[in-house]
């Protein structure tokens, strides 16, 4: 019972210790200037688990406890032998409640936790700093000009991202439009969704142009490291120039360039295809 207690410890130990490892690389591997969310959560882990060992190893362990030598049993004193064991029984599996109990509480402590939106907006984006969008067939449900004419309807689903890239990113809002009267339905549609709100989005930088032409000369002028858009022809023209560029498309086109992805939907790209 004590050596296979004193193994149980012993594989604890070492999956802290794996644990503490890794934590210890992705904080060195990050500079201060670079400091994140995802950042001082792993300093937070590091800390928990270095308290946990520290008083995992100060505790001891109640099973290794030295059992007295049972004295020769006497004829009258059966009852109070009976008595001994019973306790010492109850003794044992108490000690074995306890070591469960604390096994349960490591395996809790070492399950992955479930990252927020906004962890894997970053991560998805790989911590940009600009974004340049298209609005059609991506943040709007209709896909031509000629629809924008008649009516502009925010996709609901795409809100939540929209206001995750704006905390950390410069985002820009662009799409070619046939007349003023469009451009200012797109803004009132935009407004009413509450894209401005948070602050991050200003109408200033959602851009209309008359051309497809003219939506590549936005991208080029303000650099961005991702650019997000339809057209695939746009896509392959901007592979040059941008970082990474996510091209949405149902049908799943052959990839064209290592720097472009693809996905039917903007909300599919971030994993979040329960909220379309």
């Amino acid at each position: 019972m004590a050596d296979s207690s004193k193994d149980d410890l012993v594989q604890l130990l070492k999956r802290l210790g794996a644990y503490l490892t890794v934590q210890m690389s992705n904080l060195l591997s990050i500079s201060p200037d670079n400091l994140s969310t995802r950042s001082v959560g792993a300093l937070a882990g590091l800390v928990i688990a270095l308290v946990f060992t520290w008083r995992l190893l100060r505790t001891p362990p109640t099973h290794q406890r030295r059992r007295p030598k049972r004295q020769a049993q006497a004829p009258s004193s059966s009852g109070v032998n009976t008595h001994t064991d019973a306790v010492t029984v109850t003794s044992g599996l108490s000690s074995s409640l306890e070591d469960s109990r604390a096994q349960n509480v490591i395996d809790e402590f070492f399950q992955p936790v479930k990252p927020t939106l906004g962890q894997i907006v970053r991560q998805k984006l790989c911590e940009a700093r600009k974004v340049t969008c298209q609005l059609l067939g991506v943040i709007l449900e209709e896909s031509s000009p000629e629809e924008l004419q008649k009516q502009v309807t925010v996709r609901s689903s795409v809100l939540e991202i929209l206001l995750e890239i704006t905390k950390f990113c410069d985002l820009y809002l662009m799409e070619r439009i046939l007349d003023d009267e469009s451009g200012e339905k797109v803004l009132l549609a935009l407004e009413n969704a509450g894209i401005f709100t948070s602050g991050g989005l200003v109408k200033d930088k959602v851009l209309f142009c008359s051309t497809e032409n003219g939506r590549t000369s936005f991208v080029r002028q303000l650099e961005p490291d991702w650019h997000i858009d339809s057209n695939p022809e746009i896509i392959f023209q901007l592979a040059r120039f941008i970082k990474y560029q996510l091209h949405i498309s149902p049908n799943r086109p052959e990839r064209t360039a290592s720097n472009v992805f693809t996905s039917p939907t903007l909300e599919q790209f971030f994993g979040f295809t329960d909220r379309s």
